[in-house]
């Protein structure tokens, strides 16, 4: 009898998950080359990763810097860069944090409301585009097994990255200093 592809602790093939890594790869470069050919035809003025401070805010709230960059996975420099671009665009603004006074949260304007939901329209008649030769099902298996990777993926990756440096603190991987390392 086969095994029931639906439970849990199903071994899962090298074909399976070189099948699913190459995916990645190939979505992550589509997003970086289409990301940089938006910002080469705005001539740098709308830098799209920057959106996801936008849309974050919009989710969770006013929040300081710091916290906004761990709930992004990112560097503080990089949204610090980038929350100043929004600021200067008028799409976020700085307010004193109300737990600390001393401090400042970012917060969504009303023009940044506005170019979110401009920015949603357009990134979901993109996402309607693409599947809409799907059946309803498809779609709706898609969605929850895309959350249950993404999730599971969240969830992994930092003991994956804590294994990276034993306690010692000298990485167990060789740098990589080429393009060629990350195909």
């Amino acid at each position: 009898m086969a095994e029931d592809p639906a439970q849990p602790g199903c071994p899962v093939t090298d074909d399976v998950t070189d099948a699913v890594a190459n995916q990645i790869i190939r979505l992550s470069r589509l997003r970086d080359r289409t990301n940089a050919q938006i910002a080469a035809a705005t001539n740098g003025e709308v830098e799209p990763a920057a959106f996801a401070i936008l849309f974050k805010l919009i989710h969770n709230g006013p929040m300081r810097s710091g916290a906004l960059a761990e709930a992004l996975y990112s560097d503080a420099s990089t949204i610090s860069r980038q929350a100043a671009n929004l600021v200067k665009r008028g799409f976020i603004e700085r307010r004193a944090d109300p737990s600390d006074g001393r401090a400042s949260v970012l917060a969504v304007t009303d023009r940044g409301r506005e170019v979110a939901a401009e920015i949603r329209v357009r990134r979901n008649d993109t996402l309607r585009e693409i599947m809409a030769d799907w059946a309803p099902g498809e779609q709706d298996l898609f969605a929850t097994l895309l959350t249950r990777f993404v999730d599971g993926y969240e969830h992994t990756r930092s003991t994956k990255v804590a294994a990276l440096y034993p306690k010692g603190g000298s990485r167990i991987l060789p740098k990589i200093d080429s393009a060629e390392g990350n195909s």
